[in-house]
């Protein structure tokens, strides 16, 4: 599985974050290009620790069954549910978004595990480092593919 600690995974991820237009319209799913982009910079805010998160109530139940599908080589379903707290409404300016989350992702791979978040993942619960950065490199696959680039 592929990283967000990794390099190579972020120069291939940036170069197709490059390629999408700001009316590029999605396979699946309500978010346009602009709302998707700020839902991964949000996201990667957890993940460098800027942003903090309360888990939720069924995580404690289901959370450690499910961890291993953050992580794995199994494609992430098409209309997934998603954490209000990343659901995001207002559509911002295209290119400062792209910005915004290029520039999170430099930090977080150039950063490496050690600037990482400590806390609890708001559904999965205890991650290690590795498993961060693999989940976040799946969460934003996932996302590149719904604007097929």
């Amino acid at each position: 599985m592929d990283t967000l600690f990794s390099k190579e995974a972020l120069d291939k991820s940036i170069e197709r974050i490059q390629k999408i237009q700001p009316n590029q319209q999605p396979l699946w799913g309500k978010m346009n290009s602009s709302q998707m982009l700020d839902h991964c910079s949000e996201t990667m805010k957890v993940a460098r620790g800027q942003k903090q998160l309360n888990r939720m109530f069924l995580s404690y139940i289901m959370g450690s069954l499910m961890k291993k599908s953050f992580y794995n080589d199994k494609p992430v379903p098409k209309n997934s549910p998603t954490h209000k707290s990343f659901i995001i409404t207002p559509t911002s300016e295209f290119e400062k978004s792209k910005k915004e989350l290029i520039d999170h992702l430099v930090a977080f791979q150039e950063g490496g595990p050690e600037k990482c978040t400590d806390a609890p993942h708001t559904f999965f619960g205890k991650l290690t480092k590795e498993q961060w950065g693999m989940g976040m490199y799946k969460h934003l696959d996932h996302h590149l593919q719904q604007f097929g680039v």
